[in-house]
């Protein structure tokens, strides 16, 4: 009888600890998680070079001012990732509001190309930029996509 008791005693510690432990460790996930989410996916897209994961996240009303929309902003891809054999990108802090069912995100982003060619091919890049970047997002069907996006190369923004 007397085991029956310690038994019953440690099960329920067991099972009142999982508990807790299930209960204090979740977190419900924010919407600025979620985009923060979209934007480490685009990342991690850009350098698999996966244009269908990238564009999977525009929305097809997507317009930026610079004139893009969502088909032209594929080509535009297409054309970086044909120039650049390897694709790094770092994005060290990202800013995120959100409104309602918009959300925008500000950051700066390290861009970095190789091609393969040359005597330091794969050691050096060929290409580096950092550009500023700021990314108005919509939620659609519950899913943010991005609607419009403006990207500046940092150097070009310093006044002299």
């Amino acid at each position: 009888m007397m085991k029956n008791i310690s038994l019953m005693k440690f099960l329920t510690f067991i099972i009142v600890s999982c508990s807790l432990t299930a209960t204090l460790g979740c977190h419900k996930e924010t919407d600025e998680d979620k985009i923060n989410k979209v934007i480490a996916g685009i990342q991690a897209a850009v350098e698999e070079k996966d244009v269908k994961k990238i564009v999977n996240n525009v929305s097809k009303a997507y317009k930026d001012p610079q004139g893009y929309d969502h088909d032209t902003i594929k080509g535009l891809l297409l054309g970086y990732f044909f120039r650049h054999q390897k694709i790094h990108v770092y994005i060290p802090d990202v800013a995120v509001t959100v409104d309602g069912a918009s959300g925008k995100a500000v950051f700066q982003a390290v861009l970095t190309g190789r091609d393969g060619t040359g005597s330091n091919a794969g050691v050096l890049p060929e290409s580096f930029g950092m550009y500023s970047f700021d990314v108005s997002f919509q939620k659609e069907y519950g899913v943010w996509k991005v609607t419009s996006a403006l990207w500046n190369r940092v150097s070009e923004n310093i006044q002299k």
